[in-house]
């Protein structure tokens, strides 16, 4: 039964990495590539170190390396895509995206 956990786990994480770094490569301009690594790839890895900390807790003692290196990249990922995103908007860096309109309203299609 706990195999089926971890290839499942294993399974999503590969996916959502994969879509993370499919995203980082397909989207056009720099604030929609930060989406990509920072969410899926994020999930994705978050996955993948949940099922090697399953593996290793097998023989009775409990894994932190894993827990550890997973908490570090849920806390970290988070702040360096802000400041990434921030240091762009300080740079004046354009977006692809249309801009807003000035009066509130959804543009119509």
């Amino acid at each position: 039964m706990p195999e089926i956990l971890l290839s499942i786990l294993i399974l999503v994480g590969a996916a959502f990495t994969f879509v993370g770094s499919l995203g980082l490569v397909r989207f056009r301009d720099f604030y929609t590539r930060l989406h990509g690594p920072t969410k899926a790839t994020t999930l994705g890895v978050g996955c993948l170190l949940a099922a090697s900390s399953i593996y290793f807790s097998f023989d009775g003692d409990l894994s932190l390396h894993e827990i550890l290196v997973a908490l570090f990249l849920f806390m970290t990922a988070p702040v360096s895509a802000h400041l990434l995103a921030k240091a762009a908007l300080h740079l004046k860096l354009r977006s692809l995206a249309p801009a807003p309109e000035e009066d509130g309203d959804t543009p119509s299609r």
